[in-house]
């Protein structure tokens, strides 16, 4: 269902327990956007988070209840996206496994992020294969729903690109049905005889030339055809490429906005370096992180002028400060006219302000848990009915299932 996938988002996030101003300003202010333009599937990927900490399971269920206790408190609107836990839909776990029987290995081998992960996390065995098999799983996540859009950060492309290349070996493999290119032309034909000229054009400039707009071209006016059956278009799409019936669209990475939120400390915010601010932390504590922040150490006296682009306060400042309060800063710590807290109480006001209401919603749904636990199960039973749609198509080709 090309025509359908590119109207369709797939986003999921690891179990970190609850989430802080990094992942609001980084992920879930983006989710909240993208629902209102897409068909949105968000689920929070507790298998995933077992290929790190598979030792320390205890707490998965407890975490996933919170994280979509955050995501709901952010905006994310059950009305307008699916939410659902992954280890919920076990069509992800099928469909892992088949994709495993074509994938090669070296594809698996040389995702960045595997070598960076082993590095980093020295103090945890990763020697195992649902840690190299992550990846796949990623790409399983998101096929199974035939996603047309992820969206990553730039650090994440190339997981989005082994989604890509795995269904396009897939569709290599399993849409040559018989008589395809027969069908293909006769389909062809029915779009009259003005758009199947064009049709062949720009097929022709493509597998020839590589023209890559020509490609988005054919696309574009497949999808435009109203008087087609749904089968005829999936051939289509695959004919225009070259290859075969077209069984799991290829995704495309949906770059998101660049999270600009930092940690306390200056550096990104996160959990890994202990410098990040909760989205439901008490405004007492808050306050306390924010007046303890360092500051720019030239600045041992309060009389002592100062650089705010040495202090990490003003990373905050450039996030949640005008025009006017960063001119304030900038004028009044060179100048020392005003100290360190003073500085930090524009930020601390700012962050009380957002964070507030997102702490009022959230105990609306954490002192009624059942609301929260049927968004869930709704979610999960919706994700399957897709997942099982694809999964049928799936086993079809592949020779599995077949009475």
């Amino acid at each position: 269902m090309a025509f359908l996938a590119s109207k369709r988002v797939l986003s999921g996030m690891r179990l970190t327990g609850q989430l802080h101003l990094g992942h609001y300003h980084g992920v879930l202010q983006n989710w909240v956007k993208l629902q209102h333009e897409y068909e949105c599937f968000f689920f929070v990927a507790d298998w995933h988070a077992l290929t790190t900490h598979y030792e320390d399971p205890a707490s998965i269920a407890v975490t996933a209840f919170d994280v979509v206790v955050d995501w709901l408190a952010a905006g994310v609107n059950p009305g307008e996206a699916t939410i659902f836990i992954q280890s919920r839909v076990p069509e992800h776990a099928e469909l892992h496994l088949l994709l495993s029987m074509i994938t090669p290995l070296g594809w698996l081998e040389r995702v960045p992020t595997y070598k960076d992960q082993i590095d980093k996390l020295k103090d945890k065995d990763l020697s195992t294969y649902g840690f190299l098999g992550y990846p796949l799983l990623q790409s399983a996540d998101i096929l199974i729903y035939r996603a047309g859009n992820v969206p990553v950060g730039e650090d994440q492309v190339a997981h989005s690109e082994l989604a890509r290349e795995i269904a396009r070996r897939f569709n290599f493999l399993y849409g040559r049905e018989p008589g395809f290119e027969q069908k293909a032309e006769a389909a062809v034909r029915k779009l009259g005889s003005k758009a199947a000229k064009l049709y062949f054009e720009l097929r022709r400039q493509y597998l020839q030339h590589g023209d890559r707009e020509a490609l988005e071209k054919g696309r574009a006016l497949l999808k435009a055809q109203t008087i087609i059956t749904i089968g005829d278009r999936e051939r289509l799409f695959g004919y225009l490429e070259g290859g075969g019936k077209v069984i799991l669209p290829e995704p495309q990475a949906l770059l998101t906005p660049v999270s600009k939120m930092p940690g306390l400390d200056g550096e990104k915010m996160s959990k890994t370096y202990g410098n990040t601010i909760g989205l439901r932390e008490s405004a007492e504590a808050v306050a306390q992180k924010i007046r303890t922040m360092p500051t720019d150490p030239a600045r041992v006296r309060r009389t002592d002028p100062g650089n705010p682009d040495k202090c990490p306060v003003w990373k905050f400042h450039e996030v949640y400060g005008d025009e006017r309060i960063r001119d304030w800063v900038q004028q009044g710590c060179r100048g020392a006219s005003i100290g360190c807290l003073d500085c930090k109480q524009p930020v601390i006001d700012a962050i009380q302000r957002e964070l507030a209401p997102l702490r009022e919603r959230a105990q609306q749904f954490i002192d009624d848990p059942d609301v929260v636990y049927a968004i869930i199960d709704q979610g999960c039973e919706r994700a399957r009915e897709v997942a099982r749609e694809t999964l049928e198509d799936v086993r079809r080709v592949m020779g599995l299932g077949q009475r």
